[in-house]
């Protein structure tokens, strides 16, 4: 019979792992500074302070680069709900709360230093901004990885792909910004995401080895329930479907760039360590990344019929 634990016992036999997985991220968490990477100089007043309040034309980003730095920004703003998330899913006690009071630190250097670039640059709307992340705070974030359980197994296999995932988008807005500071930025806190990501896979894998039947159900639910942490903010669906069309984050990136890389390196489809009720899971999950690899021909195929219409108006329109 496969072996199956509480959450606490859980909890406990793996934060030995968490300690040692702790003391390896100090070791390769390099110190930075958000107001580092601001170009402080070309801030001036808005209106409230007798200068001029924002208006479009003064930013210099491009609409996909905005519309994927506002939802980058939005989703870092939501840390107090995964804050309140992980602590439930990790505890307060021991290495567990030293790492998500560390973890929380370091993520909240993100949206200190997007806005701060954002608002001195006038890359966005501020007041539009300012307005759009009470609505996301007000919301908060409660059921993200779609299982409504948020205890350990969920907990971290969730994170583990969503931490990479936005290592991936930080990295293409990044790309896309025609600035090198704001590229430079996004380069810095998608290091940050990395090693996260590292941590958080390596509790996972370490979690399939002690109960692989209920980490792999819980790692299967996730990845078949998977919503970024911002799927409630003001126009995320257009924002997500602009951000898909052009390549920040796509469906082939969330296959190929983060579910099939954390697989392999948890060797999910080669282990031989699950019951019969495990390798069932195992085969619905096949079956799902099948399914999802016929979804990424069908979405490039629409995609590409619609960035030609959109190349032939802007055709017409220039002629």
């Amino acid at each position: 019979m496969a072996k199956s634990m509480t959450p606490v016992q859980l909890l406990r036999e793996l934060e030995p792992v968490a300690e040692q997985n702790l003391d390896r991220h100090l070791s390769m968490a390099k110190e930075w500074h958000p107001h580092d990477y601001v170009p402080w100089d070309e801030g001036r007043n808005f209106a409230a302070m007798g200068g001029t309040d924002w208006a479009p034309g003064e930013s210099r980003l491009g609409e996909v680069a905005r519309a994927a730095m506002i939802t980058n920004l939005l989703t870092e703003d939501n840390l107090p709900s995964y804050h309140r998330l992980i602590s439930d899913a990790f505890s307060r006690d021991g290495t567990w709360r030293t790492w998500v009071d560390r973890w929380t630190a370091e993520e909240n250097r993100h949206g200190i230093a997007i806005r701060d670039y954002l608002v001195v640059t006038r890359g966005v709307d501020p007041v539009a901004l300012e307005r759009a992340r009470m609505i996301c705070m007000e919301q908060g974030v409660d059921n993200p990885n779609g299982t409504g359980d948020h205890s350990v197994l969920p907990g971290v296999a969730y994170v583990t792909f969503q931490e990479l995932a936005t290592r991936v988008s930080h990295r293409n807005t990044g790309r896309v910004c025609d600035d090198p500071i704001a590229d430079r930025m996004l380069t810095r806190i998608a290091t940050d995401e990395n090693l996260h990501m590292v941590f958080y896979r390596n509790i996972c894998g370490a979690a399939l080895d002690l109960v692989p039947d209920d980490a792999l159900a819980a790692i299967s639910a996730v990845i078949r329930n998977f919503t970024m942490p911002g799927a409630g903010m003001p126009d995320f669906r257009r924002n997500s479907v602009l951000l898909a069309k052009h390549g920040i984050y796509d469906l082939r990136q969330h296959l190929e760039e983060v579910i099939e890389p954390v697989l392999r390196k948890w060797n999910i489809f080669e282990r031989n360590d699950f019951s019969p009720r495990g390798a069932e899971v195992l085969d619905e999950l096949g079956t799902f990344l099948e399914k999802l690899r016929t979804d990424v021909v069908r979405f490039e195929e629409q995609r590409d019929r619609a960035l030609a219409r959109d190349a032939a108006r802007r055709e017409r329109e220039s002629v």
